[in-house]
């Protein structure tokens, strides 16, 4: 039995097909399967999908209903045609709730088609995970463009990216002007203290924000104070996370938060 088959005759809700390469048959036979499958869950890591398989993957997601989680990490997608495609994806695709696209080469001109794509998300989308891109604070024009207007976005990990400070300071206003973001992932960005100010501006004017992972960053006492000021005005932020660093930085943490060091 053919993988289409599989999807489309046995009623799987969930499927791992990580590490095979899907050129060829094995995409359009998926592609088909999808059409018309009930499969809820799809892990597609590492399966050789940039160019024409994703082009066929896209093109029967952009019509279904029972897709819920579609994971794509390291599969080589860039920043021209693939990206072209996932931003279709989000125009025309409303349930689907999770994309992971982490460990590829989206770059700062495939985040913009992704972001033309998530500002015509009314719904749908409540994860978007892109750690490890090549994008640059460039890239965080275009996502300071969708933030405010989408309404279910709870998840947003842009975490090995070269973000910078000036990245950070940029998306500062489209942060605060969201209402739906639970969990920002700006691990290893680049960030300094001047980003952890921007970010603890965010944090006082934030009434939901729930987690924020700030690991990987040189985040010394100005940035650690700014973010120990914010706690005491947000009421959300249930958890940070934060290196380990030397006793003499350290900020005691306000009293009913996490603040966990690595």
């Amino acid at each position: 039995m053919c993988l289409g088959e599989v999807v489309s005759e046995v009623n799987v809700t969930k499927l791992d097909v990580c590490n095979v390469s899907m050129v060829d048959y094995r995409a359009r036979s998926l592609s088909k399967a999808l059409q018309t499958g009930h499969l809820a869950v799809l892990h597609l890591d590492n399966t050789q999908l940039s160019g024409t398989p994703l082009f066929s993957l896209v093109g029967a997601l952009k019509s279904n209903r029972a897709l819920l989680e579609l994971h794509l990490s390291n599969n080589m997608l860039n920043s021209y045609q693939d990206a072209m495609q996932l931003g279709d994806l989000l125009r025309y695709n409303r349930t689907l709730q999770t994309l992971e696209l982490s460990d590829n080469a989206i770059a700062d001109a495939g985040l913009e088609e992704l972001c033309e794509g998530l500002r015509l998300q009314t719904g749908g989308l409540k994860a978007l995970l892109l750690r490890n891109n090549h994008i640059t604070s460039d890239g965080m024009l275009h996502l300071a463009k969708a933030l405010p207007v989408l309404k279910a976005l709870e998840v947003l990990d842009m975490g090995d990216n070269s973000l910078g400070n000036s990245g950070l300071q940029t998306l500062k206003e489209a942060l605060m002007a969201n209402r739906s973001l639970l969990h920002f992932g700006v691990a290893c960005t680049h960030i300094t203290c001047e980003g952890a100010v921007a970010i603890a501006e965010y944090l006082a004017e934030s009434p939901q924000i729930r987690r924020l992972d700030l690991r990987g960053n040189e985040v010394r006492v100005g940035g650690l104070m700014a973010l120990s000021l914010a706690l005491r005005i947000n009421l959300s932020l249930a958890t940070l996370d934060l290196d380990s660093t030397p006793k003499h930085e350290q900020v005691s943490p306000c009293k009913g938060r996490t603040l966990r060091f690595y």
